[in-house]
């Protein structure tokens, strides 16, 4: 496994037990970043309008389509660096 992978693992399981609950933006970016690290760009259709929260994600993981998987995890890894302080 590469040390990028080892990082990123250590990250999503760092992200469990940050010092503060970063506001709902910041989650965003956190599940877009992931998601696009872990599996890449988006596939299937947008959820339905009322749910909300479905729908947010998708967005935010539909503007990352095309980012590179590598460079959405050092994205992830760096944020949550971030976060820890």
């Amino acid at each position: 496994m590469s040390d990028l992978n080892e990082l990123f693992l250590a990250a999503s399981a760092a992200a469990k037990s940050l010092p503060e609950r970063p506001d709902n933006d910041t989650l965003l970016s956190l599940y877009a970043l992931y998601k696009q690290g872990s599996e890449g760009d988006i596939s299937g259709d947008r959820p339905g309008l009322f749910d909300f929260v479905a729908g947010a994600k998708y967005d935010a993981w539909a503007k990352l389509k095309g980012t590179d998987q590598e460079q959405a995890k050092q994205q992830y890894v760096d944020l949550i660096n971030r976060l820890q302080g």
